[in-house]
């Protein structure tokens, strides 16, 4: 035979005791969200790069005619090469940078050691360039400059 179980209701009181849970709220510390700060606007950071053309092509103090003279006044034509009637153009270029400043200086294309030589040697005295531009601001820039070797007969 089935087993009847029987179900009886009984009351239950519960009670919960908020005042310790209000105490712990009040230690707590509250803490609201900020946002992180803007960016800073990035600044154009000075370049390492060489550029080769620019806006504003650097200067040689006084202008070309200054620069023509100073090669002039200053390469002494070696005594090697005029004993051997040497002559021509060594090409050479450098690095005009951001502060007028000259560095690598190379020949590009070169007639004889001798002649190479001199013509680095007068480029590295040169006096500081106004640096060329670009967007208004100083940058590196290789520039070119052929110096010619020639006897007077």
């Amino acid at each position: 035979m089935p087993e009847i179980i029987e179900v009886t209701e009984e009351k239950v009181e519960t009670k919960i005791d908020l005042s310790s849970l209000e105490d712990d709220q009040s230690k707590a510390q509250v803490q609201t969200y900020t946002p992180p700060p803007p960016p800073k606007p990035v600044e154009e950071e000075a370049t390492e790069e060489i550029f080769v053309v620019v806006e504003q092509q650097p200067e040689f103090p006084g202008g070309t005619t200054a620069l023509m003279k100073f090669l002039g006044d200053n390469i002494k034509y070696p005594v090697i090469a005029q004993e051997n009637g040497i002559q021509g153009r060594v090409i050479t270029n450098f690095v005009v940078e951001r502060d007028g400043s000259i560095s690598d200086v190379q020949v590009v294309r070169g007639q004889d050691p001798s002649l190479d030589k001199e013509a680095v040697s007068v480029i590295k005295t040169m006096p500081k360039w106004k640096p060329g531009q670009q967007r208004g601001k100083p940058v590196r820039v290789r520039f070119t400059l052929p110096v010619v070797f020639r006897l007077q007969n």
